[in-house]
């Protein structure tokens, strides 16, 4: 697999990693879902050059994950707002802070807690299947080719393997 074309890829992981798969494009993500929306914002939380800035911003925007509106006139300025696509991954973020709690924590505990408007309890992001809404893990999952799958690269354990693990 070639970087520039993993969006071509015959594999959800790969598409989604040319999207999100760089550590600045993660962060910046990050920063979205703590209402951080501004060039400068973002720029000054974290350090990165505004070239590198501008140039992931300007992924995102074109990947439709974020939208640019203006917010003033002169000089012309922008706020980088998430699109339904954008909250969409809201899942992988809060798994990526899931397991950077349980195993990158250090004696102070987690830096940030998150806690659920409705109950007002702080949570664990925790994966349900959607029909049964039973907690998964990954021993649980049988893998099969999809409709969209390229035959001449896939390689699956057959369904006897699976069981085994």
């Amino acid at each position: 697999m070639k970087w520039e074309t993993l969006d071509e890829e015959a594999c959800s992981v790969a598409r989604t990693v040319s999207v999100i798969g760089d550590r600045w494009t993660l962060l910046i993500l990050r920063d979205c879902f703590r209402r951080i929306r501004r060039f400068d914002e973002f720029q000054s939380r974290l350090g990165i050059t505004r070239h590198l800035l501008a140039e992931r911003l300007k992924k995102l925007v074109r990947q439709g994950v974020l939208r640019r509106v203006a917010y003033q006139e002169r000089p012309k300025r922008y706020e980088y707002i998430l699109t339904q696509k954008g909250l969409d991954l809201h899942p992988i973020m809060m798994s990526i802070v899931h397991w950077g709690d349980v195993h990158m924590a250090d004696e102070r505990g987690r830096p940030v807690l998150h806690q659920h408007k409705t109950c007002g309890h702080h949570f664990d992001p925790v994966m349900t299947c959607s029909v049964c809404h039973e907690p998964l893990a990954a021993k649980q999952v049988h893998v099969h080719p999809g409709p969209g799958a390229d035959r001449s690269k896939l390689v699956l354990p057959s369904l006897e393997q699976q069981a085994l693990d």
